[in-house]
């Protein structure tokens, strides 16, 4: 999914491949990412956690109640099997504004509320490896009628099979 979203916002490719550059400079050839280098793909990071924010990889998870409570009128008793919606929560315009629009930049600053956001970190060293190796284009324009839709059947897949050009840089 993160090809996909570099491929379709190709300004987005080009700031991540800066922020990438920059630390592939600071290193020897072959030499491993180190977490200091992780700490610095601070716009990296704002790209994989909306491409996860959008694409959530896991759909949810059951949880079991603890104790007794009650939510929105509801009594909940201690036991009860509970199922928790990532992509509800991901998708929720009260915790992210126009929720179906890419938009890496609303995690900046102190990025979303807590308890609003699920997110993985491995992604980092992928994105790295990728966007210093290649680049991503589409392979032919599509109509926007033609636009690759990102569909759950449960997990994230795509409609077009992501037709694009990788090309070595």
């Amino acid at each position: 999914m993160v090809v996909k979203y570099l491929v379709e916002f190709p300004k987005v490719y080009d700031q991540v491949l800066v922020e990438q550059s920059e630390i592939a400079k600071s290193k020897a050839t072959d030499e491993l990412l180190n977490w200091s280098d992780i700490q610095k793909m601070k716009y990296s990071w704002n790209v994989v956690s909306e491409v996860m924010r959008l694409a959530t990889p896991a759909p949810g998870g059951f949880k079991q109640a603890m104790a007794d409570f009650s939510y929105a009128g509801y009594h909940i008793p201690k036991g009860c099997k509970l199922y928790w919606s990532s992509m509800a929560t991901h998708k929720n315009p009260d915790n992210f504004p126009d929720p179906e629009k890419f938009y890496p930049s609303r995690f900046e600053g102190g990025g979303p509320a807590p308890f609003t956001y699920v997110n993985g970190v491995q992604m980092l060293v992928f994105v790295h490896n990728l966007v210093r190796r290649y680049k991503l284009e589409k392979s032919f324009p599509l109509n926007p009628e033609d636009e690759e839709k990102l569909i759950f059947k449960p997990f994230p897949t795509l409609t077009g099979g992501l037709p694009i050009r990788i090309r070595a840089h």
